[in-house]
């Protein structure tokens, strides 16, 4: 157990994105980010706004540019997938995200709540079956170069479940309830802590988990994160944490740290809740027409900012604010 705690420790899978420079004199690396998308159990195992969304995604990579897509987890609802062969990696995913600017794409992947209701390991295991879909381990580190420039980003993806526990969606069950496993949460956070520490000289640090740190709704923050990761962005001047959980668009901006909800990918939900339950000021802009086809995040990050713009399904621009480089 000891020499696992420490194999865990120093597991630290770097993916190397290695980015064709976008317009402009100076380039940029661009990516989607979608939560929450992962369809139905039920035929046809899409939802309209599934569709919609990989539509609107689709054009957003042809006309804004992107490198990737970070998918922020509940990749398939509601129980995840049984093993690597599931129908539902073709149903919900492979089949539904088909637009032209998409199929290129590699997508990184994170696990959601609903996703450890199934086989997590199958779909780390299901790398091996698509060019497409890159899930090295539970949590891992991927190195942006700015093209163009000699300054690189970083995006640490992180499985906030392993961390803080499950909970069920939709009512039932609520706040994750401490971690199945805390000596496997423990060894993920003096992962995260070393990681951050080797970040130091990246002009952008990203952090993305399925479960939000900040939220105003219907699920609201999430204690454990609040507890165990909002200290560590503040102090390691993380540019924005991505995450999905609550089903709609939302930004928040706390003590130097930008928070992007991007939860819409497959529902829409109204709920303001939770508004009580976050730092006053804290919440710039929330999104959740429930008549909406859904909607996503598009970052760029280049030598200036950090540009984050939230698209409707429908292709209009909802949102956009553009985070500093970190003071090095």
């Amino acid at each position: 157990s000891d020499m696992w705690m420490l194999a865990l420790l120093w597991m630290t899978v770097t993916v190397t994105v290695t980015v064709v420079a976008g317009g402009g004199p100076e380039g940029a690396v661009q990516f989607l980010a979608v939560g929450d998308w992962g369809g139905v159990p039920d035929p046809p195992f899409a939802t309209p706004r599934e569709v919609a969304t990989a539509a609107a995604m689709g054009r957003a990579a042809t006309d804004l540019g992107a490198d990737f897509v970070l998918a922020l987890g509940d990749n398939f609802y509601y129980k995840g997938v049984r093993d690597e062969w599931d129908p539902r990696f073709q149903e919900t995913f492979e089949r539904v995200f088909t637009a032209p600017g998409l199929r290129e794409l590699p997508w990184f992947v994170l696990a959601g709540n609903h996703d450890h209701a199934g086989n997590v390991t199958a779909q780390l295991a299901y790398s091996r079956h698509s060019p497409r879909w890159h899930f090295p381990h539970y949590y891992y580190s991927l190195r942006l170069s700015l093209p163009g420039t000699n300054a690189s980003a970083r995006l640490l993806v992180l499985d906030t479940v392993l961390l803080c526990g499950g909970g069920d969606d939709f009512g039932a069950g609520g706040a994750p309830r401490g971690p199945q496993d805390a000596e496997a949460a423990a060894a993920q956070l003096a992962w995260l802590r070393g990681r951050l520490a080797a970040a130091r000289h990246d002009r952008y640090v990203l952090v993305a988990g399925h479960y939000p740190v900040w939220s105003v709704a219907e699920h609201g923050p999430t204690a454990c994160l609040v507890q165990l990761l909002r200290p560590l962005l503040r102090r390691h001047r993380v540019t924005a944490y991505l995450c999905g959980h609550d089903h709609n668009l939302q930004f928040l901006e706390e003590g130097g740290v930008g928070y992007v909800v991007s939860g819409a990918g497959n529902f829409v939900e109204e709920s303001q809740q939770h508004g009580g339950a976050v730092p006053p000021g804290a919440l710039r802009f929330f999104f959740g027409a429930p008549a909406s086809p859904g909607g996503f995040a598009h970052l760029r990050l280049d030598a200036h900012a950090a540009t984050v713009t939230f698209l409707e399904a429908t292709g209009r621009v909802l949102y956009r604010v553009a985070l500093p480089p970190r003071d090095l």
